[in-house]
């Protein structure tokens, strides 16, 4: 077999030197992107290295000279030039002819390939067929972390090769919902489980905690005919205040304002013949550890509570993963993403789980109460990654 080396500013010009040189029946080994010539390790220009191989035969040579000698017709339009995924396709398709051992060793190579190419934006996508691509497209575009992006395309890379290469769109949307499922799945999802008494809503500043407090408490006295009480430690604003007084009356239902830990241990005396205690904290800067700490001094985190991270979906991954580290002092039993409606990037929900091991309650998608907020199921929350309007 002979195998040689080649270097070209893009994909499409390094491919016309590999078929120039060795001809139609090439074979694309590896690909990679390369920095050449600068001056000092500065101007460096970006290449594409591509190692082809073919394997010799008396009878290509004359063929191919043929070929270069060929003139082609003026209104005959010249062929475009194979992209890398068609130079491999050849070979992919031969993998149904074979026994399953080799099938599987084959697709083990193929996730290797993938795996070297995740950090190479240049050939990244063009190793999947053109449908595939739309689908990595979607996961970038709703920001699934790549670790995500690199396992679910591999899974489906895996079942367009054993499906023949010739799935439908329909077909290959019902494979991403079947992982996206599989990964969801894992957790506990769904609302308060009515097995403890205190309801904790826990998060920064400007996330929704208050209303969606309410809601929730709403749907429990509408909805599940439970006797409630409101509890707030949010001292640091009147407005909080005034604001869970105000759904308080609306619903009927008694509300305290504890300033410290004997205040919160009176309340608790108060509300003991309720069904359940709703918490509603103060929202200060994620960034100040303290504010974690002062919690503990005021709430009694004790076994018989149910303790909600909410998280606003309009904020950076990054910053909600600052967001989550510093409220993990606290065990956390689920999360909780408020604002779906002002965005159309869902991924940091599937990041978020699957990053810390926790499942969703609630998702809310509006200001209004005690509507605007409906449990999250894996079908709901896989619903809404893919922008599925279920209603």
């Amino acid at each position: 077999m002979k195998v040689k080396k080649y270097v070209a500013p893009s994909m499409p010009e390094v491919m016309k030197k590999v078929r120039a040189d060795l001809g139609k029946d090439a074979v694309i080994l590896n690909s990679k992107v390369v920095h050449t010539g600068g001056f000092f390790g500065f101007f460096t220009k970006k290449n594409i290295e591509v190692m082809a191989a073919v394997d010799p035969s008396p009878f290509d040579k004359e063929p191919i000279q043929k070929d270069r000698e060929r003139t082609v017709p003026v209104n005959i339009q010249p062929k475009r030039e194979p992209s890398l995924l068609e130079d491999i396709t050849p070979l992919v398709k031969s993998l149904n002819q074979k026994n399953d051992m080799d099938l599987l060793k084959e697709i083990s190579e193929l996730k290797l390939l993938i795996k070297d190419t995740q950090s190479k934006p240049t050939v990244r996508t063009s190793i999947y067929p053109e449908p595939l691509q739309k689908i990595l497209l979607e996961l970038e575009d709703q920001e699934i972390n790549e670790e995500q992006q690199s396992d679910i395309m591999s899974k489906l890379l895996e079942k367009w090769y054993k499906n023949n290469a010739s799935s439908s769109n329909t077909e290959i949307k019902k494979w991403v919902r079947e992982e996206l499922l599989t990964r969801v799945e894992q957790y506990e999802h769904g609302g308060i489980s009515f097995k403890k008494k205190y309801i904790n809503v826990v998060g920064p500043t400007g996330v929704g905690k208050t209303t969606t407090l309410a809601k929730i408490a709403a749907q429990c006295v509408i909805k599940h005919k439970k006797k409630v009480a409101f509890i707030t430690t949010d001292t640091y604003r009147i407005a909080a205040i005034e604001q869970l007084k105000t759904y308080a009356k609306i619903l009927d239902v008694p509300i305290e304002v504890c300033y410290n830990l004997d205040d919160f241990k009176k309340a608790k005396e108060k509300y003991s013949s309720y069904d359940l205690v709703f918490i509603d904290t103060a929202g200060r800067n994620f960034r100040n550890k303290q504010y974690v700490e002062d919690l503990k001094e005021v709430i009694d985190f004790t076994e018989e509570m149910e303790t909600f991270l909410v998280l606003s979906l309009t904020a950076k991954q990054r910053d909600m993963e600052e967001i989550y580290r510093q409220f993990s002092l606290i065990f956390i039993n689920r999360l909780i993403f408020t604002k779906t409606d002002e965005t159309s990037q869902f991924g940091s929900i599937l990041n978020l789980m699957t990053t810390y091991k926790k499942g969703v309650a609630y998702l809310t998608t509006g200001q209004n109460v005690p509507d605007d907020i409906m449990e999250a199921t894996p079908t709901e929350i896989v619903n809404t990654i893919l922008e599925v309007d279920t209603k």
